[in-house]
């Protein structure tokens, strides 16, 4: 359907999707050429037919520092950016809707890279799962990975094969088959099949810029990492003793219950596996893991990349304190510190309505503030022992960990 020139009241920047062959449609081209303004990359403002008067701007770099004030001079005059494929997948759109307001941004999309790509390889949308590695922590696809799992990567360059390849071939995934879909939707179309293992012995010196990443995972691949279930194996986590044990930890984040796009304060955090799990369970969950012990912060951002949440934030330093001027959270873990001073009282005053909060304790004097917290304030009290077996000579017998007591509470 023909798109208006004229767009919509309110509406001064116009965002048009262009294939990888840069053609634009009567449409596209009409809205182009009434620009006042005309933004994109190099690559998409040379192929774009000049007009009378008309000014043309490439994005600032860095974008995300430039962009602001470039938007605060150009609002209200009417302006096209160009862009690939289509806008809203990882793409300016979004980015220019998260900062004017969907009310200001029209969005025209071309097909995107990710519809092409799955029509080159015959994979259903529903069976295929896309992670944008565009300015992002390439660790990030080590949350997807599982026996039999298909991903589309939106990658950064030319150097993010070989990066893939040595991440999935140091998590057990050598042999996943990595297919490089470059110059979709041109006359220049290529296809590149390789295993993570060869990126790693051969990575390649000639690797188009503008390519899709395709990743298979061997069915008999090991599955630990797999589970979005709270409650990984101990033995996931580097940790030197300071650890919220499996059992404990899955009846803690339970409780905590992640939602996706909501905030984790985990306080104490020792390893950080309540935090990295939180992340794990949805891929826009964020956590910060507050920790006073250089090393141990260090460890927790160790395992964070690990496991395939390398945005979680550490913020080194001793609560209360170091809990002022945080993003507020919508549940909070105390795993350890909870007697200190002003610990408990802030994060309970940071929590909105239904926000959680989970605390475990070992010493009884933990278990005292616990105990007087569940009484004035009500919520759940629980004790939890568990027991594991282990040698007894030549027989077998159980082995107690130490109980700790559970206070979960919700505003």
């Amino acid at each position: 359907m023909p798109v208006p020139t004229d767009p919509p009241p309110g509406v001064w920047m116009t965002v048009v999707g262009v294939g990888a062959d840069g053609l634009l449609d009567d449409a596209a081209l009409a809205l182009v050429q009434d620009a006042e303004v005309l933004l994109g990359g190099r690559r998409h403002l040379a192929a774009a037919p000049e007009a009378d008067g008309q000014e043309r701007l490439t994005w600032p770099s860095p974008l995300a520092d430039g962009l602001p004030a470039l938007l605060d001079r150009l609002r209200g005059r009417r302006t096209v950016a160009l862009a690939s494929g289509d806008p809203m997948v990882s793409g300016i759109g979004s980015t220019l809707v998260r900062e004017l307001g969907a009310d200001a941004v029209r969005v025209l999309p071309a097909v995107s890279s990710v519809a092409l790509a799955r029509a080159r390889l015959g994979w259903p949308a529903e069976e295929s799962a896309v992670v944008t590695l565009v300015g992002r922590h390439e660790e990030r696809l080590l949350r997807e990975v599982a026996p039999g799992r298909r991903l589309l990567l939106l990658t950064s360059g030319p150097g993010t094969p070989a990066v893939v390849g040595r991440l999935l071939t140091d998590a057990g995934c050598g042999a996943a088959v990595l297919t490089l879909l470059a110059d979709l939707g041109s006359g220049q179309e290529s296809r590149i099949r390789r295993t993570a293992l060869d990126w790693v012995v051969d990575p390649l010196n000639e690797v188009p810029a503008l390519h899709v990443l395709a990743v298979e995972i061997p069915s008999d691949v090991a599955g630990w990492r797999s589970s979005w279930v709270a409650g990984l194996p101990d033995d996931a986590f580097e940790h030197d003793g300071q650890l919220t044990r499996r059992d404990l930890r899955a009846s803690a984040l339970a409780r905590l219950a992640p939602s996706p796009g909501q905030h984790l304060w985990d306080v104490g955090a020792g390893a950080g596996s309540i935090g990295v799990e939180w992340m794990r369970a949805h891929p826009t969950c964020r956590t910060t893991s507050v920790e006073s012990h250089p090393d141990r912060a260090a460890r927790i951002a160790r395992n964070a990349r690990r496991l395939g949440v390398p945005d979680l934030t550490v913020v080194e330093g001793r609560a209360p304190d170091a809990l002022a001027g945080l993003a507020p959270p919508d549940a909070v873990f105390i795993g350890g510190g909870a007697t200190r001073p002003g610990v408990l009282d802030a994060c309970l005053k940071a929590l909105s309505p239904g926000g959680r909060l989970v605390v475990h304790g070992v010493t009884l004097e933990t278990e005292g503030l616990l105990a007087d917290a569940h009484r004035t304030r009500g919520g759940e009290l629980t004790r939890i022992a568990v027991e594991t077996t282990a040698p007894v000579g030549t027989f077998t017998g159980w082995t107690p960990a130490r109980t700790v007591t559970q206070w979960s509470w919700t505003r």
